[in-house]
């Protein structure tokens, strides 16, 4: 997997995950719903980062950043939900 810059930004209540390279953005977006829950709500990856492992990245920062935090993580992303799935060792940060 390739090594990314991944900046997190948060705006009151929404927050993302962003790669940006060569003039694109790859994003994860989550809503902060208490300070204990985070929904994931959507991973946008361009085509141009297509097989470069930047979702998967998105999502075990998301994962890092929630298990540091003591935060759950609410998988409504279908990509973020998949991830969960096929990282069983992930389970204790999700709320499902």
């Amino acid at each position: 997997m390739t090594e990314f810059t991944i900046e997190r930004e948060i705006s009151g209540s929404k927050g993302r995950y962003v790669i940006r390279q060569a003039g694109a953005e790859a994003e994860l977006t989550y809503s902060i719903t208490s300070p204990t829950l985070v929904i994931a709500d959507h991973t946008g990856v361009p085509d141009s980062f297509r097989g470069t492992g930047a979702g998967l990245a998105l999502v075990t920062r998301l994962v890092a950043d929630a298990r540091a935090e003591g935060v759950k993580i609410m998988p409504l992303c279908p990509f973020v939900n998949a991830q969960r799935k096929k990282h069983p060792d992930w389970a204790d940060a999700f709320s499902v």
